[in-house]
């Protein structure tokens, strides 16, 4: 068992919701229906502190990426009934904290730089988040929905 310090909580706090502020930004961004933009900006602070508990807990990046995708994609289904919207418009937008930016453009930035090796490396990590996402979402989307007998 974990047990985090005040100074774990605060950070996680505060990164809980600077990530629903940008996941809200985005959801903005993407037009999308105001009922829903709560609702957006909770799905991606959900997803970030699942990762950042991950990490904490000692996982690496694509681990704790596949770990964390599969509640978010969990409460985008539960959003998408219950304001009967579709779920892309809950994952699009909550999926943002966890999309691997930062490799995508250090791999670039290597690559251009003439730095091969790390270009690679840091492409193959990336490209490893990347395809947990992938999974993870899959994982929870595939799951049938059952519906409700009507009477």
């Amino acid at each position: 068992m974990i047990s985090l310090t005040a100074v774990q909580i605060s950070e996680l706090t505060a990164q809980f919701f600077l990530a629903a502020a940008g996941t809200l930004s985005f959801a903005i961004l993407f037009a999308c229906p105001r009922r829903c933009l709560p609702y957006c900006a909770l799905v991606g602070a959900v997803g970030w502190l699942w990762y950042e508990l991950l990490t904490l807990l000692g996982a690496d990046a694509a681990t704790a990426s596949l770990l964390a995708v599969i509640p978010l994609t969990i409460l985008t289904r539960v959003f998408a009934i219950t304001q009967k919207t579709p779920v892309t418009v809950f994952l699009l937008t909550g999926i943002f904290p966890l999309v691997p930016g930062a490799g995508i453009y250090y791999t670039a930035y290597y690559f251009i730089q003439n730095e091969n090796a790390l270009a690679l490396a840091k492409g193959i990590s990336t490209f490893k988040i990347a395809v947990a996402l992938a999974i993870g979402i899959s994982l929870v989307l595939c799951v049938p929905i059952p519906k409700k007998r009507r009477k």
